[in-house]
């Protein structure tokens, strides 16, 4: 693991990022609409991907989920309509562990091999790939065709007459059929019948799930017996254990360098203390990145759980996205990382993923340049990753109404559309940038600089932090409900970041405290050169813990001030 650089992850939803058609239906079917392929991430595609400062690519929904597109021709059973949401299906229904999703490939027989292409393509572009474990649930007709020999398909021994059994690889509502409260047939020719039925995925254990739970799934048995108490039954190991070890190193086999896993706390704690040694054991370079959205469970997930970082979702993420909003004070990030009591550089920081709302969508900011000062904190306030997902950059809207998602300010994981930026940045592969406005390009031109500053500059990479705002409460000249400030240094270089949340540009008087200077190292100075780094532009500033040091900065922007010793 390279410890000296920032990992900065541009996530992208694999099916939609090559596809070119400007006029999708909703709802429309994969002939009508098209799909994006591996292919479309050619050498050029990824070297632009990388001029964002991305040091990792997370393709998601890479591993074969239910979908209503007829594969049958190729041996690939189909799924019932009732049971998959969208015409495309979601990528966390898993179908099939051990393949790749047919959608994302020109070739399907030879669909293994165009993602172990995408692998070493994406190497040679100088980025790392991350892709989805997906270990809490699997779509309800999960079926495995492409099962190595010698392994045995999920569910494939379960006793159904046993609710619980810590030999079943599913969980049971014994003499139950399901009947979902959602439309059990889907124009299909019969209803879906699931006898006996098996426990949905979002942990519900009836035969009755509703259009609001993750009905298209179900719950994977690790041992606990949820309908009994939550009782433990770890030893002997659980079956479902070896199979899912089986399958981080199957994938971890095809070379790819990190697992970003899915529901994680969902899976308990005591299956990664086992899993994650092992599977490092064999490929000692491979990241373990959990989504968790309970704080309570951190600690428990990175140290016995062995996991290398986590999401940092119900903290910094809901935090900037209130200051963006104006719901809160920008005080408020600094209680963030102080909550986190050591963890900091172990979080995860995003603005926006497939399952958030995008910053320029209505249901957000409504405006993708007050995601800047968002940004800049979320990016270099610490040494952790930092991840963008693909079109945030250019302040995609997610304003589209594609079918199963709906109008709900998210790019669609469901159905298969085309997302309006990527599609003209690539402008057919070329990357010109012709089909782009000045807007789209002065907003990338920010999160370019951003996110490359992160390598860039030692200080962001590696450096010590420090929060000046206590410093700065009540300051006669500095709103600390819509500035922050806070330094970063690394040898003899210091960074001075001040972020402004407001519309309007500031004259701002900011205390530098005595207590910085000792902890910083930094000498004293009355008249000190300094360059912003986001423009070039030198500016002289004061560093002196008895007279603020006065700067100003533009509304929804920031100031990056290096200086050096």
């Amino acid at each position: 693991m390279d410890n000296e650089k920032k990992i900065i992850i541009y996530q992208v939803f694999t099916r939609l990022f090559g596809n070119n058609n400007n006029h999708c239906v909703r709802n429309g079917d994969i002939v009508t609409n098209g799909c994006g392929k591996m292919g479309d991430f050619t050498l050029k595609a990824l070297g632009e991907i990388k001029k964002t400062g991305a040091t990792h690519i997370w393709y998601t929904g890479i591993i074969e989920h239910a979908t209503q597109t007829d594969y049958r021709r190729y041996n690939i059973r189909p799924d019932h309509p009732a049971i998959v949401k969208g015409k495309a299906g979601s990528p966390y229904a898993i179908k099939d562990y051990y393949d790749v999703d047919p959608d994302l490939v020109n070739d399907i027989p030879e669909r293994m091999k165009e993602f172990e292409n995408l692998v070493r393509r994406t190497h040679r572009a100088g980025l790392k790939v991350i892709i989805d474990f997906v270990p809490n649930h699997v779509s309800r007709q999960y079926h495995s065709d492409m099962q190595p020999d010698g392994t045995v398909n999920l569910g494939a021994n379960d006793d159904p007459a046993q609710s619980f059994s810590p030999y079943n690889n599913f969980y049971y509502i014994p003499k139950a059929e399901l009947r979902g409260q959602f439309d059990m047939t889907a124009g299909a020719a019969e209803p879906y019948r699931e006898f006996p039925a098996k426990a949905t995925g979002n942990n519900r254990f009836d035969a009755t799930p509703t259009v609001n739970d993750w009905y298209e799934t179900i719950k994977l048995n690790y041992g606990i017996d949820y309908q009994n108490g939550g009782t433990c039954h770890f030893s002997p190991t659980p079956d479902t254990w070896f199979k899912m070890l089986d399958i981080l190193l199957f994938w971890a086999s095809k070379k790819i360098d990190a697992f970003r896993c899915d529901m994680a706390e969902m899976v308990p704690v005591e299956f990664w203390e086992w899993a994650i040694p092992q599977v490092k054991e064999a490929y000692p370079d491979i990241l373990f990145i959990a989504e968790v959205y309970n704080p309570a469970e951190y600690r428990n997930y990175l140290q016995r759980g062995k996991f290398d970082y986590l999401y940092d979702k119900v903290g910094l993420y809901e935090t900037l996205r209130n200051v963006i909003c104006g719901f809160q004070s920008a005080t408020a990030i600094t209680q963030c990382w102080q909550s986190l009591n050591g963890m900091e550089k172990q979080m995860l920081n995003f603005l926006e993923n497939h399952d958030e709302q995008r910053i320029a969508s209505d249901f957000f900011a409504g405006n993708p340049r007050k995601g800047i000062p968002g940004l800049i904190v979320s990016a270099c306030m610490n040494t952790n990753p930092m991840m963008i997902y693909f079109g945030q950059e250019f302040g995609e809207r997610g304003m589209d109404n594609e079918g199963f998602s709906g109008k709900d300010g998210r790019t669609t994981i469901f159905d298969y559309w085309s997302v309006d930026t990527i599609r003209r940045w690539r402008n057919g592969g070329k990357f010109d940038g012709k089909m782009l406005s000045e807007e789209h390009k002065r907003l990338y031109t920010v999160y370019r600089k951003v996110l490359t500053l992160c390598n860039e500059e030692q200080a962001i990479a590696q450096g010590l932090f420090f929060d000046l705002m206590y410093a700065n409460i009540n300051g006669w000249k500095f709103n600390e409900h819509r500035q922050y400030t806070f330094m970063r240094k690394f040898g003899n270089e210091l960074l001075f970041f001040v972020v402004n949340f407001d519309s309007q540009p500031v004259d701002v008087a900011i205390n530098i405290p005595s207590h910085a200077f000792d902890y910083l190292q930094m000498p004293q100075t009355d008249v000190c050169k300094a360059t912003e780094l986001l423009t070039g532009k030198e500016e002289e500033i004061s560093l002196l813990p008895y007279k603020a040091t006065e700067v100003s900065v533009g509304g929804y922007s920031g100031k990056i001030l290096k200086i050096i010793f």
